[in-house]
């Protein structure tokens, strides 16, 4: 079962001994609409080591979802460099794969096991035999292996997304990178989903670069979190959250870092006059890297 203590030692050791994996390098994004040209993010830079829950955070329209994009070689950078061990990304590829909140992005026609194996097919990663043992194999780590022969339409919206995170991990990506991927869920099920992605990642040890706007869910899930501030989307803080899980919701420690995230998020720049609770409840930066 996932344990912080453990983790603590080995994600620090990882940090020491390796170089980053990812590396993005004072990255600004820009897309274009009907009317303007919209800057997404100014100049973030975040390094991502092997093995980590890296989280990027922030609220609607701060750039994270467009940050994940650019690291999945969909949305290149205005200026700036994205790095995956020291190669510079300038396309998708099969060593970082995404996993969205729309479930229904699994072929319909495809049985479960089918779609784990398509993208193994598809990029002629393994021939047909071999793609459906390591489909098997990984539908098994997912809970699924009994429901192999199943249609996505007779799955529940968390088994879509069991489906999903098995066909992503077959391709034993580098990189896993999810955006938001249990937003559309509801919550008991998201919860239960964020239990089963930690001890997933507590036998596999992959890498996750994961997307939210819920503090919560960041605290839970990573091990480090970049704050970013609201649009355009800039650095605001790196926070450490690995002693942090499921075990944690409601403890005093987990609150306070939680309103310690929301203070940071949306009231920087504000005058004196915040509102007295904030200002009688000192912050312990202790465990907050600023970048500036």
């Amino acid at each position: 079962m996932h344990n912080p203590a453990v983790e603590t030692a080995s994600v620090s050791a990882v940090a020491q001994a390796a170089a980053p994996l990812l590396q993005v390098d004072r990255v600004s994004l820009q897309y274009r609409t009907a009317s303007a040209v919209v800057q997404a993010t100014h100049e973030v830079g975040f390094d991502v080591y092997p093995a980590d829950r890296f989280v990027l955070l922030g609220p609607s329209g701060c750039g994270k979802s467009s940050l994940l994009k650019s690291v999945a070689g969909f949305l290149p950078p205005a200026s700036g460099e994205i790095r995956l061990d020291g190669q510079a990304v300038r396309h998708p590829g099969p060593d970082r794969i995404v996993v969205f909140q729309e479930f229904d992005q699994l072929p319909p026609w495809k049985t479960v096991l089918q779609n784990v194996m398509f993208p193994l097919l598809a990029s002629k990663t393994l021939g047909k035999r071999e793609a459906a043992e390591r489909a098997r194999h990984y539908l098994e780590k997912v809970g699924l292996a009994r429901f192999a022969d199943a249609y996505p339409h007779t799955l529940s919206g968390g088994m879509k997304a069991r489906v999903a995170i098995a066909r992503a991990l077959a391709m034993q990506p580098k990189m896993l990178l999810m955006d938001e991927p249990f937003a559309a869920l509801d919550a008991l099920t998201r919860r239960k989903m964020q239990e089963e992605l930690l001890a997933l990642w507590d036998e596999v040890r992959f890498t996750l670069l994961f997307v939210t706007h819920s503090i919560e869910e960041a605290l839970v899930v990573g091990n480090r979190i970049l704050l970013l501030s609201p649009h355009p989307g800039r650095v605001r803080a790196e926070i450490n959250s690995h002693q942090y899980d499921l075990s944690s919701l409601g403890g005093a420690g987990f609150q306070q870092t939680a309103q310690r995230i929301h203070r940071l998020l949306f009231d920087e720049g504000k005058g004196a006059n915040t509102s007295e609770a904030a200002q009688d409840k000192p912050i312990n930066f202790g465990d907050v890297r600023f970048s500036y």
